[in-house]
């Protein structure tokens, strides 16, 4: 597979977002999707809504969510509507819980452990899909990029579950002890179910590098950021996007980098970006194209 290009620039700016974005010289036609973290109430490092407000607005498009599969402040549609109020979404575009009115199975064509990955049935109102992703720790997967924001982000709350578990169950206390790397390989069978159904020419993805926490936004104490933001990353490919934020953490001067590159590394983290290469979802062999 040739190399994938993916835009770079170290400006995190309404413009820049937007400028990137038109890098891609990509068009997400009719109704568009533009899928983030709304971010657990009392954490602070998901993406602003300001920063976001001007690319939402260009797409016209409905920010997208899916509900939780754990206790806090998103894990019910009536708390997860005051999540995304109290944390601006409200007030620059339409948003949408995906699954708050069920579930839809997309099938899982060639996975390794899934057959079906449940999503939020909402996705069938859109016809394309931005994926805006904060590029982050995370404290059982690694990393949270691409590819989890498509996998566990647009599961509806049982899908999590069943991700979680391989599709092995439904039970929360389960995905505690449950085999950690067919986690991380069944996250990218979910992301080819997303793939496939959309279609890959009705996607893009953009990563944020920015408040870069051993922690995810769906934690509602995360640590604070040890070093320096990096920037943001886009790309019509989400395995060379992930891991070209991975590189460059790797790569970065900033001594800061150890703590997040251990929380990467304890994870097995780099998995799921390997799974999905295999799949055929993408190549982890880019090129930087550096727009500043």
């Amino acid at each position: 597979m040739s190399k994938s290009k993916v835009y770079f620039t170290k400006e995190i700016t309404p413009e820049a977002l937007v400028k990137i974005y038109e890098a891609l010289n990509t068009e997400l036609k009719g109704k568009v999707a533009v899928k983030i973290s709304t971010g657990e109430s009392g954490g602070h490092n998901f993406l602003d809504s300001n920063l976001i407000k001007d690319l939402v607005k260009k797409l016209n498009g409905t920010i997208v969510e899916c509900n939780t599969a754990y206790p806090g402040s998103r894990n019910t549609t009536e708390a997860h509507w005051q999540t995304i109020k109290d944390h601006g979404f409200a007030a620059i575009a339409p948003c949408d819980i995906m699954d708050e009115e069920g579930e839809i199975a997309l099938k899982v064509e060639g996975g390794k452990h899934l057959k079906e990955n449940y999503v939020g049935a909402h996705i069938k109102n859109y016809d394309s899909m931005l994926m805006l992703s904060h590029f982050k720790g995370h404290a059982m997967v690694g990393l949270g990029g691409a590819l989890k924001n498509m996998s566990i982000g647009i599961a509806s709350s049982r899908g999590k579950l069943w991700i979680h578990n391989s599709g092995a169950g439904e039970d929360f206390e389960s995905i505690f002890t449950s085999d950690h790397d067919s986690f991380l390989e069944s996250m990218a069978d979910a992301d080819k179910s997303v793939i496939d159904y959309m279609g890959s020419e009705n996607m893009a993805y953009i990563n944020v590098a920015n408040n870069l926490s051993v922690d995810c936004d769906c934690n509602a104490h995360p640590a604070d950021p040890e070093m320096d933001d990096i920037g943001i990353f886009a790309s019509l490919d989400p395995v060379a996007v992930d891991q070209a934020c991975v590189d460059a953490v790797l790569n970065s001067p900033d001594e800061g980098k150890a703590s997040l590159i251990e929380r990467m590394e304890s994870r097995n983290g780099y998995l799921t970006i390997e799974s999905a290469a295999k799949l055929g979802l993408g190549s982890r062999e880019y090129e930087i194209i550096n727009l500043d």
